[in-house]
């Protein structure tokens, strides 16, 4: 039996927008200019925009992710789905289908999902030789467990594999409180 360390990332709110959805709320020929590098290409975004649910309950400044999608997707925590009033479906990324609508504002326009608001399940992106090391297979399920005073195990978490990949653990917000966990916290997974 090994030991490996996996670096912990906090997922706070954002989206991903398709270029249509992007000219509509920036205007015509916008673009996203990136602040910080993400992994795998992605990058956090200078641009912002407004969510509201169906009540009319709103997130402001909340953070557009690059590079743009075919499809736009909000990504929020199921605290911020009760805030909305939106039923908060847990998906992978990309997996919008049947999903709830919110309405976006941005400084030129609106636009109004009819699909595309989702709380993206807790996975780990990893490349394929840190695959191999952990003997794991793309969209694998695992179960990893977090140490400290709130500490405990973490079941169904996703594994992705690409070689564009650094190695982190993605959990959201609420997650990271209800266990105290820290952004760049290390947890342990063993390999048999």
């Amino acid at each position: 039996m090994k030991t490996l360390q996996i670096p912990v990332g906090i997922s706070a709110r954002h989206l991903h927008l398709c270029q249509e959805h992007l000219e509509v709320l920036f205007g015509e020929g916008a673009q996203l200019h990136p602040v910080k590098t993400l992994m795998g290409g992605q990058y956090a975004a200078d641009e912002r925009v407004t969510v509201v649910g169906h009540a009319g309950r709103k997130l402001e400044n909340v953070r557009v992710l690059g590079p743009l999608r075919g499809a736009t997707q909000v990504e929020i925590s199921k605290t911020d789905a009760m805030f909305l009033k939106v039923e908060g479906v847990l998906r992978d990324s990309g997996d919008i289908e049947g999903t709830p609508g919110v309405t976006l504002i941005g400084p030129k326009g609106e636009v109004t999902l009819e699909t595309g608001c989702i709380v993206a399940k807790r996975h780990i992106h990893m490349s394929p030789e840190d695959a191999k090391n952990f003997g794991l297979e793309d969209k694998a399920r695992i179960s990893v467990e977090l140490e400290g005073e709130r500490g405990g195990m973490m079941h169904n978490v996703l594994v992705r594999v690409d070689p564009t990949f650094t190695l982190e653990m993605h959990i959201d917000t609420d997650e990271a409180n209800a266990f105290e966990v820290k952004s760049n916290q290390v947890i342990n997974y063993t390999v048999e």
